[in-house]
C-alpha cells in the first residue's frame, strides 16, 4: 500500500491541476438547479461544519454555512453549563453530519511559500516537514503544521506549496480545555483575518490525532457511482447492439444491391452485344445491294433479246440466272463491267430451244461485296 501511495498523490496532484473538477462543479449545479428547492436543499446538504473561534471573553460556535452564531459559551461559566450550551448549539444537527473546525488567530500561525520539483507531489507533507526547521523558527516537534498546493502559481516545471505552522505551546492547551467539555474538533484551521472570517481550508491536527468518523453518505455514493458505471456498460452495449443490428441490416441491403447490380450489369452486356449485333447487321444490309438493285442492273445491261425464267440470290451473295438469249455467250461480256455483280460464268451446256430459236442457258454471278439478305428468287 506504501508504494502505491506516491502514484496515488500523484494522480490527486494531478486531477486538482486538470480543469475536470471545475466542469464537474458546474455541471453538478447546472443540474442541481433543475431539482425541487426541498429536494436539491435535502441532496447538497453535506455536513454541517460548526466554526469553533476562541476569544478573550468565550467560546463562539458559529454555522459556516450560514454564519448564524449559535452559542457564545463563556470562560467563566461551569463546566456543566458550558456542555450545555454547546448542546444546545448542536440541537437539530445529526452527530454523523457535525464537523467541528476549531479556527486559529493568524497571529497564531506562521506561513510560508514554496516552490518545490513536482516529484515532491508524491509525499510533499513529509517533504515540507523537513523544511520546518529551517523555514521557521521553530523544530517540527514543535509546531502542528499542514501543507496545500498552490494551484494558480504552480507550473509543469516546479510545484508552489504552502507551509502553515502553529506552536504546539499555543494550541494544545486550548484543544485540552475544548476536551475538557466534550468538544472534540475534527479540524484546526487558520481565519485569513483577526474577525475570524473565512479560513485557509488546511488541518493542522497531526493526521493520528484527527477522529475517524463513519461516512455513511459516502459509502451510498459509492454504490450510485457503481450503478452509474454499470448503467453507463449496459448503455454502451446496448449501442454496441444496435449498431450491430444496423450493421447487419446494411450488409443485407448491400448483399441485395450488389446482386441487383450484377443483374443491371449482366442485362447491360446483352443489350450491348445486340446493338451491336444489330448495328453490325445494319451496316451490312446497307452496304449489301438489294435483289431489286441487282434486277435493275440485269435490266439494263441485258440484252433486249434475253429474259430471265429463274433468279435467286442466297445469303452469301451468290446470283444464280436461268433464261434464254439469242446468243447466250455473250451476256458474259454484258455483266463483266457490272458495279454489283462479279465473276460471271455459264453452268453448264447451252442448249437451243428449237421453238423459240434461242439459247437455254445457265449463268452464276458473285456479288460485290458479299451478301446477308435472305435468299430471294
Amino acid at each position: 500500500m506504501n508504494s502505491l501511495s506516491p502514484a496515488l498523490e500523484r494522480a490527486k496532484l494531478a486531477w486538482r491541476r486538470s480543469p475536470a473538477p471545475r466542469f464537474l462543479a458546474w455541471w453538478g449545479a447546472e443540474l442541481a438547479a433543475l431539482l425541487p428547492a426541498a429536494l436539491r436543499t435535502r441532496l447538497l446538504r453535506g455536513p454541517e461544519v460548526l466554526l469553533l473561534s476562541a476569544h478573550a471573553d468565550g467560546l463562539r460556535v458559529r454555522r459556516e454555512r450560514t454564519g448564524d452564531v449559535l452559542a457564545q459559551i463563556p470562560w467563566s461559566a461551569r463546566p456543566e453549563e458550558q456542555r450545555a450550551s454547546f448542546a444546545r448549539a448542536c440541537a437539530g444537527i445529526d452527530p454523523a453530519d457535525r464537523r467541528l473546525v476549531l479556527l486559529l488567530p493568524p497571529a497564531c500561525a506562521l506561513r510560508r511559500r514554496l516552490y518545490l520539483p513536482p516529484a515532491a507531489a508524491s509525499d510533499l507533507r513529509r517533504v515540507l516537514g523537513y523544511e520546518i526547521d529551517r523555514q521557521t523558527p521553530f523544530k517540527p516537534e514543535q509546531v502542528w503544521y499542514d501543507v496545500r498546493v498552490l494551484d494558480a502559481e504552480s507550473t509543469p516545471e516546479q510545484l508552489a506549496a504552502g507551509l502553515i505552522v502553529a506552536p504546539r505551546k499555543q494550541t494544545e492547551p486550548l484543544l485540552e480545555q475544548l476536551r475538557g467539555l466534550h468538544i472534540v474538533p475534527d479540524a484546526v484551521d487558520v481565519c485569513l483575518d483577526a474577525n475570524f472570517i473565512g479560513r485557509l481550508g488546511v488541518n493542522l491536527l497531526p493526521p493520528e490525532q484527527r477522529p475517524r468518523r463513519a461516512q455513511p453518505r459516502r459509502r451510498i455514493n459509492l454504490a450510485l457511482a457503481a450503478a452509474c458505471v454499470i448503467l453507463i456498460v449496459l448503455v454502451l452495449l446496448q449501442w454496441l447492439d444496435n449498431r450491430r443490428a444496423a450493421l447487419d441490416e446494411m450488409q443485407t441491403q448491400v448483399d441485395a444491391l450488389r446482386i441487383q447490380a450484377k443483374q443491371a450489369a449482366s442485362l447491360r452486356e446483352e443489350l450491348v452485344n445486340a446493338a451491336g449485333a444489330s448495328g453490325f447487321l445494319v451496316a451490312r444490309k446497307r452496304a449489301t445491294p438489294s435483289p431489286l438493285m441487282v434486277l435493275r442492273d440485269l435490266t439494263q445491261r441485258l440484252p433486249g433479246d434475253t429474259w430471265l425464267q429463274r433468279f435467286s440470290m442466297d445469303n452469301q451473295g451468290q446470283i444464280t440466272m436461268q433464261g434464254e438469249s439469242a446468243k447466250a455467250a455473250s451476256l458474259i461480256d454484258a455483266l463483266r463491267d457490272s458495279a454489283l455483280l462479279t465473276e460471271p460464268k455459264l453452268q453448264g451446256v447451252i442448249q437451243p430451244d428449237p421453238q423459240t430459236g434461242k439459247e437455254h442457258f445457265d449463268l452464276a454471278a458473285q456479288l460485290r461485296g458479299g451478301g446477308s439478305n435472305p435468299r430471294a428468287r
